[in-house]
């Protein structure tokens, strides 16, 4: 195959059919700004991008199910997250974002409604410290919830060792959203597998498109990445389209191509199977 980089790199083609219960792990929904005011630490503006518009995408790319993800626009109001999960219903699961003053009553509330995980978003635009991710982890547990991180992945040396203190499972969102290429000899990939040893962390294979330099329609400075990491623990790898792509308002990627992918980088449809559909339902409990 040509890799990316040539002029004969052929485009890759939405896929086909995707398997039953395919999941996509990673999305936002944006409200009406009247309804859902947007926190001052927002890093994007905001457009609305309803559950209608992602219905579209469902039915494009065969998608059954879905994981909700708290913002970082609405900081930790979770009000559109919660209202479009009601909306999607059984079919859905959600990611918060709640902080110290919450009330193990207001967990339990959340926990109710399909909340399973707390999203730390360690980048421009985050509303929780660092030094809120022990103690929170410790507290959610309690409610079956995960730990959800997005951090520039060359930092992950400094942090391994409070990640893998923490009680409960960790998600680790983008490839670990590493914001310079790197290396599979780098030290925080290297971190990113040791993680992987401890048999709780989970990595979300997705939005390859933030970080690569490499770029369409394969990605493949990341994607090298990721095959290490499907190799390392293929029964803890997900997969997700990040949609509406709020880092990329300007050009958005394809959703079909981001899927397919996936399926590049894999080359095994067993395994794809696995990792869309899965492996999911046992993290979210599908």
């Amino acid at each position: 195959m040509t890799e990316p980089g040539s002029s004969s790199a052929p485009s890759i083609q939405a896929p086909k059919s995707s398997p039953a219960g395919t999941c996509d792990c990673h999305i936002h929904i944006y409200g009406p700004s009247g309804r859902y005011p947007v926190a001052p630490t927002s890093p994007f503006p905001v457009e609305e991008r309803p559950v209608a518009a992602y219905r579209a995408v469902m039915k494009r790319l065969g998608i059954e199910r879905v994981v909700v993800v708290q913002p970082s626009a609405y900081g930790t109001d979770n009000r559109c997250t919660l209202d479009a999960m009601a909306e999607l219903g059984d079919l859905s699961r959600g990611v918060a974002v709640v902080d110290e003053t919450i009330t193990d009553s207001e967990l339990r509330s959340l926990t109710e409604a399909g909340i399973l995980g707390i999203r730390f978003f360690m980048l421009r635009g985050g509303v929780l410290p660092w030094s809120a991710l022990e103690p929170m982890a410790a507290r959610v547990a309690a409610f079956g919830w995960h730990v959800q991180l997005q951090m520039d992945g060359r930092d992950l040396p400094d942090r391994v060792d409070s990640l893998l203190r923490l009680p409960g499972e960790l998600v680790i969102d983008h490839t670990g959203k590493f914001l310079e290429p790197v290396g599979t000899d780098h030290p925080g990939y290297r971190a990113l597998l040791r993680l992987l040893e401890n048999g709780k962390t989970w990595v979300k294979l997705a939005a390859p498109y933030e970080t690569s330099k490499e770029g369409a329609p394969r990605f493949m400075d990341v994607g090298r990445l990721a095959r290490g990491l499907v190799t390392a623990a293929p029964e803890r790898m997900v997969w997700a389209s990040n949609w509406p792509h709020p880092s990329a308002q300007d050009n958005p990627p394809d959703d079909a191509q981001l899927l397919d992918v996936l399926r590049y980088w894999v080359e095994d449809d067993s395994l794809t199977a696995r990792i869309l559909a899965e492996n999911p339902a046992k993290l979210y409990g599908f």
